[in-house]
């Protein structure tokens, strides 16, 4: 099973469409995961037109049409593997410990907010991925997005992260705040 994994796509306002390279994913992917912080609806009916499954939460720029169609917390059974996605998990120190213990009947959680990629496993073995953001990078080098396997043994493999090339003419710039706390790029290239 296929699964592309984004989150941060504040459209229209970071930018003015999904990146092509993004969008060439959707027909590859059997589950599309949002982290929230989508801005619009018009993405939400975009990914919902092109894919197979959609499985998407809420953040904390997106108002109430898509607070009324999304939950703030979302679950899902993927090949075996119980997946999570939100939106916001806090600061990054303590972020796995914290987690665990908010979620410890998951095998993965997705999460967005800071639009810095993240790839880590808590000790009580929870993964934890952040795909960024494929529209605003902030002060990352990259702006990005996640693909990912689950194996018929529900294994979760060839986590790889993505990054686009710099937007061109009258791309809006990316703005943003410092990253802090960046863990090891999850199979970055």
């Amino acid at each position: 099973m296929r699964l592309l994994l984004l989150s941060d796509t504040h459209l229209p306002k970071r930018a003015r469409e999904l990146p092509a390279p993004l969008l060439a994913e959707l027909p590859l992917a059997d589950v599309v995961i949002h982290a929230g912080d989508w801005v619009d609806t018009a993405t939400l009916d975009l990914l919902e037109a092109r894919s197979r499954r959609v499985v998407g939460v809420y953040g904390n720029n997106d108002g109430p049409e898509l607070r009324a169609r999304l939950p703030e917390i979302a679950r899902a059974d993927l090949g075996g593997l119980r997946f999570g996605v939100v939106h916001e998990t806090g600061a990054a120190q303590g972020r796995e410990r914290r987690c665990a213990e908010r979620f410890p009947d998951l095998d993965v959680l997705v999460f967005g907010h800071s639009h810095i990629p993240w790839d880590t496993t808590a000790p009580e073995g929870l993964r934890l991925l952040n795909p960024g953001s494929p529209t605003d990078r902030r002060r990352q080098p990259h702006r990005t997005y996640m693909t990912a396997t689950v194996t018929d043994d529900s294994r979760l493999t060839d986590v790889t992260l993505h990054r686009l090339p710099p937007r061109t003419g009258n791309s809006r710039p990316a703005t943003g705040l410092a990253p802090t706390g960046r863990r090891r790029p999850p199979g970055e290239r």
